[in-house]
């Protein structure tokens, strides 16, 4: 990534959809058990975008704060 990459890329906390790898650096949650919950027909915080599992950010948030364990 050059130096106006790096300086052009959004804050993770800014971002409204998180890649796998970014969700588990964002939550702290391996990637394993974010892919775990999230392959649920009814997981809300989840947008496949093709074969790629995109987590909506503030969704998945509100799905953590309401869980007690995963």
């Amino acid at each position: 990534m050059t130096r106006e990459e790096k300086h052009m890329a959004v804050p993770l906390w800014e971002k409204a959809l998180l890649t796998l790898e970014e969700a588990s650096a964002y939550t702290g949650i391996g990637i394993n058990n974010l892919r775990k919950i999230s392959n649920d027909y009814d997981c809300r915080f989840v947008l496949w975008v093709g074969k790629k599992r995109m987590f909506k950010r503030d969704k998945l948030m509100e799905y953590l704060e309401n869980e007690f364990s995963i």
